[in-house]
């Protein structure tokens, strides 16, 4: 994922209340209202219910390689996912795609995840591969590292080529990282020590789990990387009866 500093992208501007509550009446209202077929198929694959253990939901690790991080002013260039549940990773059926995006490279994405305008210069428009992708995203809640990218990001893509966007839920590690790390207040000393916040960037969340290092800013590296935090998190803080509610935003 490209992650330039802590600017946060604005959130999706379709996002309600009531999908976050309860986003398996949500996708069933999608499914009769969307006006896009692709859209269509997508809710009517459905969600799980909100009390569902974490144990037994579908999961899909997902990353997306973008040219800034507005996105309505920068596009995707680069899509990975790897199926995966609580406790099993599908990196054998792991997916990545290049796409050409509709708004211009700048160097200093380019010098983050690599891809150059050589690189895109015959991918396909993102609308090529959606067939595919959204097949794959269907009835799998989504899991990423930092959920301000991915959502934004493909919501704005659908809404610039459908006329609609896409609204899904999401576990973000790093959220759940923060809600972790940072629930207990810095002392006094730490303080006056100027001690910083405990860092909950992809790679150093993973340090703490004893998770090896992976190249950053790979799409699909970056989905399986995010695939194993997750489950790192859940063997140490969760039960798989978790409800999945207490994880999804």
């Amino acid at each position: 994922m490209l992650y330039l500093g802590p600017r946060a992208v604005q959130p999706v501007s379709t996002a309600t209340d009531y999908a976050r509550r309860n986003w398996q009446h949500y996708y069933q209202q999608q499914a009769m209202s969307s006006s896009h077929p692709l859209l269509r198929q997508f809710y009517a694959k459905g969600m799980v219910q909100s009390d569902s253990p974490i144990s037994e939901v579908p999961l899909l690790a997902l990353d997306i390689e973008t040219t800034g991080l507005d996105p309505n002013t920068n596009g995707i260039v680069s899509i990975g996912l790897t199926p995966m549940t609580s406790n099993y990773i599908a990196s054998s059926k792991a997916k990545q795609w290049l796409v050409k995006p509709r708004f211009a490279l700048n160097a200093r994405s380019v010098t983050l995840h690599g891809i150059t305008h050589t690189t895109i210069a015959n991918a396909p428009d993102l609308t090529d591969i959606l067939p595919e992708f959204l097949a794959a995203l269907a009835g799998n809640v989504v899991v990423v590292h930092h959920a301000g990218i991915e959502r934004p990001f493909l919501h704005a893509a659908l809404s610039a080529r459908f006329g609609e966007g896409i609204y899904f839920p999401i576990i973000d590690t790093m959220a759940l990282e923060a809600r972790l790390q940072r629930q207990k207040p810095l002392s006094w000393w730490q303080k006056l020590r100027r001690q910083p916040a405990t860092s909950i960037r992809l790679a150093d969340s993973r340090l703490r789990y004893g998770l090896p290092p992976y190249r950053p800013h790979h799409a699909v590296t970056d989905a399986l990387a995010c695939a194993e935090l997750l489950q790192a998190q859940l063997a140490h803080h969760f039960s798989p009866n978790t409800a999945v509610n207490t994880l999804w935003c």
